[in-house]
């Protein structure tokens, strides 16, 4: 016990000490730092322009900041690097080039958390806000370097370590409180400050990072994202920021910014708080470059939209527009508040929700998606993407449903073929390892896992919506089939199945409508619950909780998909 004891108090003893020598050892560091900046500044036999003498301030400098009480002495040394960068630079082509990047990055590193104050009206922001532009600008580097492909490799090397220190964090921050509210695009030429910020925006996002670790330009995209997109827009990100990066002459990458949002490692596809401000940015940035995308990216683009519409808050407008006589406990929905603080000057959920809609019923955005699976090679994804798109739509938001793109494909005979083709040709794996049609086992009341419900019922939904609108405006001599005429060739029809495929089709919807009863309504038959419990576990869901909720949303949706 009392060795233990002995060894505890020399360990507290030599932590002590340790504490000691080093606020004893800044403090000598401080006064040498002083001493050399004040005989630079009496123009003594310490100079600046000399590019050692830099290495040797931003050492010491580096090695004894604390913010509190060094802020100052940063930025006279950064006002001194600007002025000699040439110099400075030098070193980087030198046995010290290590040596250099190192005290380049922790400084501006230093210079983005300073900026993160400023708020504070005594803090001088204009020079750290040099030093950033200055040290991660090629033109800096080339001059003295005389290699491009090196300089890029210390710009992303600079760049990837200032966005880990919290670089868009700080130009958040000057945006919103060095920027009036009142600022839109058209004011960049009138206001110098803004617009060097917009660049400041972009420059990380037009590198590709190869010099630096795997994921790094994904880090850095996810961190744009996070600090801009991923909150309540202010006045300055609604009306300066977002209509600044659709702006076709800024050359946002915008498909590299859609393949970053999907990444696991982004966190943003799986945070609903997220989406409406996402969503909103996607679509109108989309406005410019959806017609530059290439057919991955348009596939990219249509995973995006179905991920986001998904996490939207319920519209009330949707909400109300219920039946009447429905079933109070069965569209027990539960819907998303819109909440907004009046006041703090950021727009509110509702208005963004709401815009999101809007601008998913122009005439651009449907023409994208209707192209997409009107072309031949449009693959089952694509189908099942739309077909998410439009259940969301039908079922969340039915009063803002983008009735052209919905009308578009109820009149076009080639979707809803392809679309039931799909539906029928989908299968599952049993337990005993055969493939079996997913209508069969929703024609028999089964349950299935949630994957396999995910994947049909989308497409059933929008199947049976489409086609019972079609059926409305299709004229009998349609419906039973135009007489062949002398040509050989049989007038273009907009019923997209003859008699003998309706018979087949309607006796499979009967089916599925006295399964889809038995699916909504488990309760009818004691054994299904269990059989709904099992198919949960097989799927990882274990708590007794989780598990209820699972099978209230199922049942849920197929409610839904039995009212259609």
């Amino acid at each position: 016990e009392e060795r233990r004891r002995l060894k505890n108090a020399i360990i507290i003893q030599s932590f002590v000490r340790g504490y000691r020598d080093r606020k004893h050892q800044y403090s000598i560091q401080r006064s040498e730092f002083d001493r050399c900046a004040n005989l630079a500044q009496s123009g003594g036999t310490f100079s600046t322009a000399n590019g050692a003498n830099l290495t040797l301030l931003v050492r010491q400098l580096l090695f004894f900041y604390r913010q509190n009480e060094d802020s100052k002495r940063l930025v006279w040394m950064c006002q001194n690097l600007i002025k000699q960068s040439s110099q400075f630079v030098k070193q980087l082509d030198g046995p010290d080039r290590l040596t250099c990047l190192f005290q380049i990055k922790r400084l501006l590193g230093l210079c983005c958390r300073l900026l993160q104050n400023c708020n504070d009206d005594s803090l001088n922001v204009a020079l750290p806000m040099r030093m950033l532009e200055v040290f991660s600008s090629e033109n800096t580097y080339l001059p003295v370097l005389q290699d491009v492909s090196y300089v890029t490799s210390l710009i992303e090397q600079i760049l990837h370590y200032m966005v880990q220190k919290g670089y868009y964090k700080s130009l958040y921050l000057l945006i919103n409180n060095k920027l009036p509210s009142s600022i839109e695009y058209s004011d960049v030429s009138r206001v110098p400050i803004a617009k060097i910020l917009l660049e400041n925006v972009l420059k990380p996002l037009h590198f590709t990072y190869s010099s630096c670790p795997e994921g790094a330009r994904q880090q850095i995209f996810a961190a744009f994202t996070e600090e801009f997109l991923a909150a309540p827009f202010t006045d300055q990100i609604f009306h300066f920021i977002i209509p600044a990066l659709a702006d076709v002459q800024t050359i946002f990458p915008y498909e590299l910014f859609l393949n970053a949002l999907l990444l696991p490692e982004s966190g943003c596809s799986s945070r609903s708080d997220q989406a409406p401000w996402l969503f909103y940015f996607v679509l109108t940035v989309g406005e410019t470059y959806l017609g530059s995308l290439s057919e991955e990216g348009l596939l990219v683009y249509l995973r995006v939209l179905q991920t986001f519409l998904s996490q939207l808050p319920v519209s009330a407008a949707g909400t109300n527009c219920q039946d009447a006589n429905s079933d109070s406990e069965d569209e027990d929905e539960e819907i998303s508040k819109m909440t907004t603080t009046p006041g703090d000057g950021r727009i509110s959920v509702q208005y963004i929700t709401e815009e999101c809609l809007k601008k998913l019923d122009t005439k651009q955005q449907t023409n994208t998606l209707l192209n997409m699976v009107w072309r031949d090679s449009a693959s089952e994804e694509v189908f099942t993407l739309m077909a998410s798109i439009c259940h969301t739509l039908m079922v969340q938001h039915r009063m803002m449903v983008p009735k052209v793109l919905l009308y578009s494909l109820a009149f076009n005979a080639r979707f809803l073929r392809h679309l039931w083709y799909l539906i029928s040709s989908m299968t599952t794996r049993m337990i005993t390892g055969s493939m079996v049609p997913l209508l069969q086992v929703i024609s028999r009341g089964s349950p299935m896992s949630l994957e396999d419900s995910s994947r049909i019922i989308p497409l059933f939904y929008l199947f049976s919506s489409l086609f019972s609108h079609s059926l409305i405006s299709i004229h009998d001599n349609e419906f039973f089939g135009d007489p062949i005429e002398a040509v050989g060739q049989r007038q273009s029809s907009m019923m997209p199945f003859t008699l003998e495929e309706l018979v087949i089709l309607s006796r499979c919807l009967r089916d599925a409508c006295l399964g889809i009863i038995k699916l909504a309504y488990p309760e009818t038959k004691p054994e299904v619950r269990e059989e709904y419990i099992a198919a949960f576990r097989s799927v990882g869901v274990t708590k007794n909780t989780e598990m209820q909720q699972c099978i209230q949303t199922e049942q849920k949706r197929w409610i839904q998909l039995f009212k259609v």
